[in-house]
């Protein structure tokens, strides 16, 4: 729906607002001012923005572990006076917000805004040189890339996330709620994260040899697998049979003839 510029004028002069309050207050009441008053004021977002330019310089510095204690948040958020930080909603909303940042792990800054300007245009280098966009005429590149660009930042801005307990309005649009309820400016000024582990270089363990080890026990071998003699390759040497002798075969006996008493030579002599 198309929205006169005029109305979100009349709207935030009337409310003290903010300008996109404004707009999607009259997106939601089909361009009826009266019906986008009171949906500002449900929202806790009428006087918010004339509150903004106050100086918030009391406030908490609040912690939060997450379970399993591998992940843990500092979180600064700043209010007017320390009658509100002593506050149970402001406390509440505090914790709420570094629970935020926890859950929120791309998370690296507070609003857009705060974003340097190289990151800015490190994440447009990157969008521009995308095989996708190779074809693209020039403007029409420019502009998709500027979409994309708007995107990623929002997702590195913590202002801009949807709310983990109630994804229909963002962190900032929960924050402006307890500047109307507390009738205080209140600004996240800062955070920190902390990831166990993170940036350090892991080995590599084996699990079940590691627990073996503590228990004192052998880590688990492999069944071998016995091989059968008929599945063997290597040749299997088989004594050498010697022939068998052949019987001899029966031959003729030989009648031996009778020697003569007197050979040619004695008779010779005897004469």
């Amino acid at each position: 729906m198309s929205i006169d510029a005029k109305l979100v004028k009349e709207l935030r002069e009337k409310t003290g607002a903010g300008m996109m309050d404004c707009k999607k207050a009259l997106v939601e009441s089909g361009g009826d001012m009266e019906k986008a008053v009171t949906w500002l004021r449900q929202k806790g977002l009428a006087g918010a923005a004339k509150k903004a330019s106050r100086i918030a310089a009391e406030g908490v510095v609040d912690s939060y572990i997450h379970f399993g204690n591998r992940i843990g948040v500092l979180v600064e958020v700043n209010c007017e006076t320390d009658f509100v930080a002593r506050n149970e909603d402001f406390k509440k909303l505090v914790q709420d917000i570094a629970k935020q940042i926890a859950a929120c792990q791309n998370v690296e800054y507070v609003s857009v805004d705060q974003i340097p300007a190289e990151v800015v245009e490190r994440e447009k280098a990157i969008e521009m040189g995308k095989e996708d966009l190779a074809s693209k005429p020039e403007n029409v590149r420019e502009k998709i890339v500027q979409g994309r660009i708007e995107k990623r930042l929002k997702e590195l801005s913590l202002l801009d996330q949807p709310f983990i307990k109630d994804s229909s309005i963002t962190v900032e649009e929960l924050v402006k709620q307890h500047i109307a309820k507390l009738g205080e400016n209140i600004q996240v000024r800062r955070f920190v994260r902390f990831v166990l582990g993170e940036g350090i270089e892991k080995a590599e363990v084996d699990f079940a040899a590691e627990v073996a080890a503590q228990a004192g026990l052998k880590p688990a071998e492999s069944p071998k697998v016995e091989e059968s003699p008929q599945a063997s390759l290597e040749p299997v040497e088989t004594p050498e049979q010697t022939p068998p002798i052949p019987e001899p075969t029966p031959t003729a006996a030989v009648e031996s003839k009778p020697t003569q008493k007197g050979s040619p030579k004695n008779n010779k002599k005897k004469k």
